[in-house]
């Protein structure tokens, strides 16, 4: 089937749900996997197209949080120059994080799609992240939570030590099982760190922009590598609207679910989060049992 391109509110509607789920811990795989086959979007578009789509617009919520956290990323750059000791640490922090993941992702890319990328793991680890998310409030981030007027509890990004970034970076690991949520692993791993869940979350955002980069860059670096070889670009296929109003709906979206979650996690936790991943779960299991969604790498 070839791409026929994609209708303006098509992609205004994958932008949302990229950007409103990117930095929540509720899994935008099993979002993006429920809008693309309940909007009809894989009967009119070829599927390496749309899955193109949907990583080139992660490019909005790498700009949301450069946007919102800009003088950190400042603060990082003259961390590298030279002028800026907290910021430089604060990168090789972000550093320590990034590796672990982001080198097993390329060696194991291919096992993730073969094995991972079907109906059960993906629905096994929405429902399962639920579970470690309640339980995990329960059992850390209550005892966390500052009485009204007092400061909260647990250590700021500025207080992180290289152990700290380490034990994030190894909870982003289990990112790379669709449906488990990166948001989710590194701000679980931030509260097992001793962070405080604010700043577990805004740690998160910042790691966040080098492992979409890398995501968002290998999509593209495939794009010019086809066109160099002769093949037609899959993204432009769906014509230069849709993925410019892709990217700016995500990153309007991601910009206020970023702000909206800080606040959020200050006074709720997790516990909200890990029903819904649990609801999300059944609604998704009926869905595929339904034939109305198919789980595919």
């Amino acid at each position: 089937m070839s791409a026929r391109g994609l209708e303006l509110w098509h992609a205004a509607v994958l932008g949302l749900v990229e950007g409103v789920t990117e930095y929540l811990p509720v899994s935008s795989t099993g979002h993006l996997i429920l809008t693309v086959d309940l909007l009809g979007v894989r009967q009119r578009v070829d599927k390496d197209a749309i899955d193109a789509f949907n990583v080139v617009i992660q490019g909005g919520a790498i700009l949301a949080v450069v946007g919102l956290y800009l003088p950190r990323f400042v603060a990082m750059v003259r961390g590298l120059l030279g002028r800026d000791p907290a910021g430089l640490r604060l990168l090789a922090r972000l550093a320590v994080a990034f590796l672990p993941a982001t080198g097993l992702a390329f060696v194991l890319r291919g096992v993730i799609k073969e094995h991972l990328f079907h109906a059960g793991p993906v629905v096994g680890a929405l429902m399962l992240g639920g579970v470690v998310m309640i339980v995990l409030d329960r059992a850390l981030i209550r005892a966390k939570r500052a009485a009204p007027g007092e400061p909260p509890i647990g250590k700021t990004i500025e207080q992180m030590s290289p152990r700290d970034a380490l034990i994030i970076g190894l909870c982003q690991i289990a990112a790379l099982w669709p449906g488990t949520s990166r948001s989710m692993s590194t701000i679980v791993g931030g509260v097992v760190a001793g962070l405080r869940p604010a700043a577990a979350a805004e740690f998160s955002f910042l790691l966040g922009v080098p492992v979409l980069l890398a995501a968002t860059g290998y999509e593209v670096l495939k794009e010019f590598k086809g066109a160099a070889d002769g093949q037609p670009s899959q993204i432009l296929s769906l014509g230069v609207g849709p993925v410019v109003l892709g990217l700016v709906v995500a990153t309007l979206s991601a910009a206020a679910a970023v702000r909206w979650l800080i606040g959020f996690l200050n006074r709720h936790g997790l516990v909200l989060f890990g029903v819904y991943r649990l609801a999300l779960g059944g609604v998704l299991i009926g869905l595929v049992a339904a034939g109305l969604v198919q789980v595919r790498a």
